[in-house]
């Protein structure tokens, strides 16, 4: 007798049943089929019962020796996969040596530098048999040159590489900030990478279509989807322009969705994007539709510091939405990542919460569970219209990359991580153990937190520079970076094939990021307070009340209101934090100054001098407080100004708070802190200091 519980199922439904009213909605949905476009009901006819999703990892960390032996690990457990995190000063294009990048390397992902380090990065591991991802953007040029070379040098040719490449510039226009270039020179970059990969790699896919950080900087469901997929269409309308076919790069376009805690959302978005990305490219198409292809990460900004074994089943909960809206790999996300970098325990929890799901459960034997469900058919709908609304907006504007130089994506998510903030302050949108059923006895420490030894990742690093600059021609270094800076002045040259030339010759990725933007220039932006939404949107009025009244008591005491300069430091480009701080306190009645990103301890301690600022509040999520915010402090000393008071606040360990406050540093806020109080503390302070 056959098993049963393997056999793929999906309800349909023919026809009312007599006596029975069907919505419309419901009717449609309930006889689509799965494989089938639009793909409502998923991509492929017998979804997980013939193949299960990919496992993936989001990891790297400090040198790639390091993450080599935890990318084995991981294989050898079952991971089918590998993503591989970069850290920032590899993202931004500056090699590990760069005056600029101290306290960053190593710290949020793996330190890249040359194609030594890829090949230490993959050694022993079989790249023609195992997938990679790689999610990188800026200095994606250079990352891909030697990702090339160090599988040619390995025997494995381009031809055989599977995995992606992430090589969504748009989406860090509108939020997560590793861009190197302006965004029109940056999108010829991306068309680049699109033909050289369609003519040697046709197994690789040449971009990943992010809305996971949109989803994390703030953007509702609709939002997010709207604008990845009109990011999408830019992006096949400019692999159009370079004269490549549909049918030979579109197909291979793969999308990146965030998953967080609204789990019918989710569920739902999923489902509503396939549907519209098939809308959306019927008009490109002469044959059959491909199926959008999705790849989907669990929530980081869902994470909370308070309780954070809590966020074992916010991840398992957000894993469940994604399946069931038929992501085709997956990454769940470690439960210590409120408080640091993942440790191996916990990256092997959050592996193995797949597992639970894959094996132990009978959830990939069933084609579409969901399907027929009206309130999920409904839903799937009503994100559809919302979407739509989006779209229509972007078009008005001239297009995606006419919007993103208006601003108007990212002023649309800060003001909806705004409006949230204020509701999850209010406690209107709950988080146990942060605004309910708060635990205020029990304090969890975590004993074995990642820890990232900075400065004997950069002399690694720094060794190995000089090694391969002491071992190189020099003289065909600079003439293959001399070709590259002209073939960024020459559209018809290809980029990518003149970076790898120069990466044969052991140019570094500093090197060969410099050769373009000697040409691009480096993309400086600007930053702005929005006011009013927190204030508008905030039911708090007492405590926000409570404030103000304090605000003004510091102004007749001090002749004026407090100012806060909110910074960041270093190459940390997540700020979802320091804007959503900064309109906040904005409407609290301070006034906020914004620090431009990117900026280096002794330019923020310049600019805080510059404002005569009372407070300066350093928003810290890429592990580099240790080292660049005691360094601001030092700053600040030199330049005469010690009375300043420094607040820190973002991804900071415990057992690192007493060394900060010993540098320096008065408060320390963490993730889930509820704004009005922390405010009201700080105040409480400065009218004892300035009495």
């Amino acid at each position: 007798m056959p098993d049963f519980s393997r056999i793929p199922y999906q309800r349909q439904l023919s026809g009312n049943p007599k006596g029975c009213s069907v919505p419309a909605n419901l009717r449609e949905a309930t006889e689509a089929i799965a494989g089938v476009s639009p793909y409502l009901r998923g991509p492929y006819a017998t979804m997980y019962a013939h193949r299960p999703w990919t496992l993936r990892q989001y990891a790297g960390f400090a040198t790639a020796d390091k993450s080599n032996q935890f990318y084995k690990q991981n294989l050898a457990m079952g991971q089918r996969g590998l993503s591989v995190a970069f850290d920032l000063p590899t993202h931004k294009g500056y090699d590990s040596d760069h005056p600029n990048v101290i306290g960053d390397v190593g710290q949020a992902g793996v330190a890249i530098d040359s194609v030594e380090d890829v090949k230490a990065l993959f050694q022993g591991i079989p790249l023609d048999k195992v997938s990679v991802s790689m999610t990188m953007n800026g200095a994606v040029i250079p990352i891909l040159a030697f990702f090339i070379l160090a599988a040619e040098e390995t025997g494995v040719s381009a031809h055989a590489l599977t995995g992606t490449i992430q090589n969504d510039i748009l989406k860090e226009f509108i939020t997560r900030n590793t861009y190197i270039y302006p965004p029109r020179a940056s999108m010829r970059i991306v068309r680049d990478v699109f033909t050289y990969l369609s003519a040697h790699m046709p197994r690789f896919n040449s971009i990943s279509i992010s809305g996971y950080h949109m989803h994390e900087a703030g953007a509702p469901a609709a939002m997010e989807l709207a604008y990845t997929l009109a990011n999408g269409i830019t992006y096949l309308e400019e692999g159009l322009k370079a004269g490549l076919s549909f049918e030979r790069f579109v197909p291979r376009f793969s999308f990146f969705w965030g998953i967080g805690m609204k789990y019918f959302d989710e569920i739902a978005k999923l489902r509503a994007a396939r549907v519209l990305w098939s809308a959306l490219i019927r008009p490109y198409v002469k044959g059959k539709i491909p199926p959008l292809r999705a790849h989907a990460q669990t929530s980081g900004w869902s994470l909370t510091a308070q309780e954070p074994l809590n966020n074992i089943a916010r991840t398992c909960i957000e894993a469940l939405a994604a399946l069931g809206g038929h992501t085709q790999s997956l990454h769940t996300n470690a439960w210590d990542e409120a408080l640091a970098l993942p440790s191996p325990e916990s990256a092997r929890i959050a592996r193995n919460t797949q597992l639970h799901l894959q094996h132990e459960t009978h959830i990939k034997h069933i084609v579409d569970p969901w399907g027929g469900s009206y309130f999920v058919e409904e839903k799937t709908n009503e994100i559809q219209r919302q979407a739509r609304a989006y779209l229509k907006e972007i078009a008005a504007h001239g297009g995606m990359l006419a919007a993103i130089e208006a601003g108007i994506p990212k002023q649309r998510i800060e003001a909806e991580a705004a409006k949230r903030q204020a509701r999850i302050d209010a406690g209107e949108e709950v988080r146990i153990g942060v605004n309910h059923l708060i635990n205020e006895k029990r304090a969890y420490s975590p004993a074995n937190l990642q820890h990232i030894d900075t400065s004997a990742v950069i002399r690694n690093q720094t060794k190995r520079i000089q090694q391969i600059k002491a071992n190189r021609n020099n003289e065909r270094v600079q003439q293959a970076l001399h070709r590259l800076s002209e073939g960024c002045q020459h559209p018809k040259a290809n980029v990518l094939a003149l970076a790898l030339e120069a990466a044969r010759h052991r140019a570094t990725l500093g090197e060969i990021s410099y050769a373009m933007e000697v040409v691009f220039g480096r993309y400086r932006p600007t930053k702005q307070v929005l006011t009013g939404l927190y204030a508008k949107h905030s039911t708090m009025k007492k405590e926000t009340e409570q404030v103000r009244r304090l605000c003004v008591r510091f102004e007749k005491q001090c002749g004026r209101r407090p100012r806060l300069l909110m910074a960041k430091l270093g190459l940390d480009g997540h700020d979802r934090g320091y804007q959503v701080l900064a309109s906040t306190y904005a409407d609290l009645g301070f006034d906020v100054d914004l620090s431009p990103l990117f900026q280096m301890p002794k330019e923020v301690a310049r600019q805080a001098v510059q404002h005569d600022v009372h407070v300066i509040g350093i928003s810290s999520l890429a592990g580099a407080h240790l080292t660049l915010i005691p360094q601001l402090i030092r700053e600040l000393h030199q330049l005469g100004r010690s009375d300043m008071t420094v607040v820190a606040g973002g991804i900071i360990p415990a057992k690192d708070h007493d060394q900060l406050h010993q540098a320096g540093v008065q408060f320390i806020f963490g993730p889930g802190t509820i704004i009005p109080k922390a405010a009201q503390q700080m105040m409480t302070y400065l009218l004892n200091k300035h009495t």
